[in-house]
């Protein structure tokens, strides 16, 4: 399955078990009420589940669909035209559902005892807080932010670091959502709507079934669906890469509408709307081949750090591309309620996340070209 392009610009999911189209209708409709209440809609947060994101990655005994990386992919693209937060939500629930399959059982059994539909929100990277060992349990302590759709979350997963038997541990721990405390603390330029506020917890007991650590992620499950061997720097940049190509489509559309007639034939329209396309183009094309390396190619160190060059190259173009075509919309663009205005707050915003940066990136994947010997970026 590919991200195909329809001839009006907008974008279709071929053959994918993710059912966007009701939740794109709502995340639209809702966009602005979004923005303002920083954090999504009941409704958009009910659509998100019926669209199918949560279980995406569910494990298939729990009821899920151990789904594949491009439909992810090309569901969040297609809801981030409507919306840029409901689709950083929905992606982030669907992978946050691929960490908690590395739950001991008894842990899964526990999160997804209703059915998969779980939305899970999370905290993880970095480790933040203390957790302390307990006989056997885990008491937590502190505060974690940012947890993206903390609000509307049934579970979280949050992340300390432990003693271990090599040194720390990078350890994740799940948490029902009524057992900790939600802070307001998102004021952000871009991306309101994702609701991404501080968790905090008082002496919270977790039980070691529900814990894991983050060394867990690198190693394949024996037995399990291919989404659950995929090691998470493989795909973590594909994830939050995912709505850039969305909400850049749309801010595309949206400058084009506007110069649509006499406006069309200056040259720098010209420029400009080829320049934009053509990064547009060029990214996904970047992330259909990275998620396709994800869902069926070799893994080794190399087509590990591979994915999270594309990925991360095909972010940028998004974000240029979008910055551009708001830098020469005009005066009538400075207007926190203009499309494009909120496309570039938001492609900013999202472009500064730590799994796409660009620096991290491009040291991953030298090593991984030039010291091949050491197994790679670690």
């Amino acid at each position: 399955m590919v991200i195909t392009e329809r001839t009006d610009g907008s974008t279709a999911a071929a053959d994918a078990s993710l059912e966007p189209t009701g939740l794109t209708a709502l995340a639209g409709r809702d966009a602005r009420r979004a923005e303002e209440r920083r954090r999504l809609t009941p409704e958009v947060a009910a659509a998100v589940s019926a669209a199918g994101f949560p279980r995406h990655f569910v494990p298939r005994r729990q009821g899920g669909a151990a789904g594949e990386f491009t439909e992810l992919a090309t569901g969040t693209a297609v809801v981030a035209e409507a919306c840029a937060s409901a689709a950083w939500c929905a992606a982030l629930y669907a992978a946050h559902g691929r960490l908690a399959a590395y739950l001991p059982q008894e842990g899964q059994d526990e999160l997804w005892d209703r059915g998969p539909d779980v939305r899970i929100a999370a905290a993880v990277v970095p480790p933040q807080g203390t957790a302390t060992a307990r006989a056997g349990d885990w008491l937590l302590d502190g505060a974690w932010r940012p947890a993206s759709g903390v609000d509307h979350a049934d579970w979280v997963l949050l992340a300390s670091w432990t003693p271990g038997g090599t040194g720390r541990e990078h350890r994740i721990f799940a948490v029902p959502r009524s057992e900790l405390s939600v802070v307001d603390t998102w004021y952000p330029s871009g991306l309101r709507g994702t609701g991404s506020n501080t968790v905090t917890a008082d002496a919270v007991r977790v039980p070691g079934h529900r814990s894991f650590t983050l060394d867990d992620l690198l190693r394949p499950q024996p037995g399990a669906a291919r989404c659950h061997t995929v090691p998470y720097p493989m795909v973590a940049a594909l994830i939050f890469a995912a709505p850039l190509l969305g909400l850049a489509r749309r801010a595309l559309r949206d400058w084009t509408d506007e110069r649509v007639g006499a406006a069309s034939r200056h040259p720098a329209t010209h420029t400009v709307l080829t320049g934009a396309s053509v990064r547009i183009r060029s990214a996904a094309l970047l992330l259909d081949g990275a998620a396709a390396r994800a869902d069926h190619g070799e893994i080794t160190p190399l087509t590990v750090a591979e994915n999270r060059r594309d990925a991360v190259t095909a972010a940028a173009l998004c974000r240029e591309a979008v910055d551009t075509l708001f830098r020469t919309a005009g005066l009538r663009a400075q207007s926190p309620d203009h499309a494009l205005e909120r496309a570039w707050r938001d492609a900013t915003a999202a472009a500064g996340h730590g799994a796409l940066d660009p620096d991290a990136t491009a040291r991953a994947y030298a090593e991984a070209v030039l010291a091949p010997e050491t197994g790679g970026p670690s």
